[in-house]
């Protein structure tokens, strides 16, 4: 049997190490979970003088989050076509206006889009990626409603949402490109169909009105999320790899994204690892696939990445990576269904992932879970949000030292613009 990089799942390893192109034995290939919600008063579970609250109740599906200068939060709220749940399909305003830690105040803010997840500000714009089209929308901070309609600004494949529909948006640091995630139509593309759009399995990269659409990197099979390094002002992304033909997972990973990079998809992962079913057909494809930076547990489906800038979490977490596990389980098996931490120096990763956020599976023998992190988001008094998308709740996790007596989370200035 052909061996495939992956990463064995042990009762100490929840994590996966930095990538170094050597195989590790094969893992089954996960199956979905049962989903039962949270009971009453439970939640995550954080590390040692961490705690976590809920900042939102009563969603619908969220997938992801945008903080806004003021410390408002907007949610992407959405679900693919697969999913029997409904789905909001909307971009909801939470606002805390009181300080205390909890959004007291909701506001639909767009309504009628196709699938929203990727989400970005510039200027006066609020950009959002549907499955579809990417949209610009005029926005401004402090605001409850928008001043005017959305227009569609990119065109974007879709099928219907049985593709990996879910596309992720990123600006970089000088705001001239905006940049998106399109996922490949599939998970073997036998027919390899991906081959007749040449968005699919990419980055994109466009002007901030939509203009001189280019390839940025390719390869990708299913690119969750993507995000800017603040220090080195690079792109990262999380992605999710194929099932091999025994039912094999590859590795998930976390990594850097190259202009003009080549990243397997469908004739090769993890660097020069060419895909059974593509054998001696592009030789030379697999051997330009880039080795990702570090590796995640196979089926754990990275869906969230943010970086941590602030200074309210210790020293370990700052200026490192946060990532949400979305997670694919089966009786017995559960891959993701966490946050991880991932340590970075020097503006590049320093190391493997580590647990931070856990307790969403309910029973791993079953396979049973009461929730999935789906986003994460760092808010502007320092904490750390988590969408979970099947306890349609916002989480927040607050660091409390050691020395602390619980005492509410201290009150943000925030400045206001009229609501209209």
């Amino acid at each position: 049997m052909r061996l495939v990089i992956a990463v064995a799942v042990a009762a100490a390893f929840g994590t996966a190490g930095i990538a170094r192109g050597e195989p590790a034995p094969p893992v089954a290939a996960p199956l979905p979970a049962a989903a039962s919600g949270w009971p009453e008063g439970a939640v995550p579970h954080a590390p040692a003088n961490f705690r976590v609250i809920a900042f939102a109740h009563g969603l619908d599906g969220p997938r992801s989050l945008l903080v806004l200068p003021n410390g408002d939060v907007l949610v992407a709220e959405s679900r693919g076509a697969a999913d029997v749940r409904p789905s909001a399909n909307r971009i909801t305003l939470l606002r805390d206006s009181t300080g205390a830690g909890v959004a007291d105040q909701k506001f639909a803010l767009v309504t009628g889009l196709e699938r929203p997840v990727g989400l970005a500000l510039r200027r006066d714009r609020l950009l959002v990626a549907g499955s579809d089209a990417v949209a610009s929308c005029p926005f401004l901070v402090g605001q409850t409603r928008l001043h005017g309609e959305c227009h569609a600004i990119l065109d974007l494949p879709s099928a219907g949402g049985h593709d990996h529909w879910a596309r992720s948006l990123a600006i970089n640091p000088d705001e001239t490109r905006l940049f998106v995630s399109v996922g490949s139509s599939g998970d073997a593309d036998p027919d390899y169909r991906d081959g007749a759009d040449a968005m699919r399995a990419t980055i994109e990269s466009a002007r901030p009105d939509g203009h001189d659409p280019k390839v940025f990197a390719s390869g990708l099979r299913d690119p969750g999320a993507i995000a800017f390094e603040p220090t080195s002002g690079r792109l990262y992304a999380t992605v999710s790899e194929r099932t091999l033909p025994a039912g094999e997972r590859v590795a998930d990973y976390f990594t850097r994204i190259g202009e003009g990079a080549f990243y397997g998809w469908p004739w090769a992962y993890l660097g020069n690892h060419e895909d059974p079913r593509r054998a001696g057909q592009h030789p030379e494809l697999v051997a330009r696939t880039a080795t990702p930076d570090v590796l995640l547990p196979p089926g754990s489906v990275p869906l969230g990445l943010t970086f941590y800038g602030r200074e309210q979490f210790p020293k370990a977490y700052r200026g490192g990576a946060f990532i949400a596990l979305a997670g694919s389980a089966g009786p017995g098996l559960a891959n993701g269904y966490k946050v991880v931490a991932i340590p970075f120096a020097n503006g590049r990763p320093g190391g493997a992932a580590e647990d931070f956020l856990t307790g969403f599976v309910k029973d791993a023998a079953s396979g049973e879970v009461y929730g999935r992190p789906t986003a994460v988001a760092v808010a502007t008094d320092g904490t750390l949000l988590v969408a979970d998308d099947v306890g349609n709740t916002v989480w927040r996790v607050i660091f409390k030292c050691a020395a602390c007596t619980p005492d509410p989370v201290p009150a943000r200035t925030r400045e206001r613009r009229p609501a209209h």
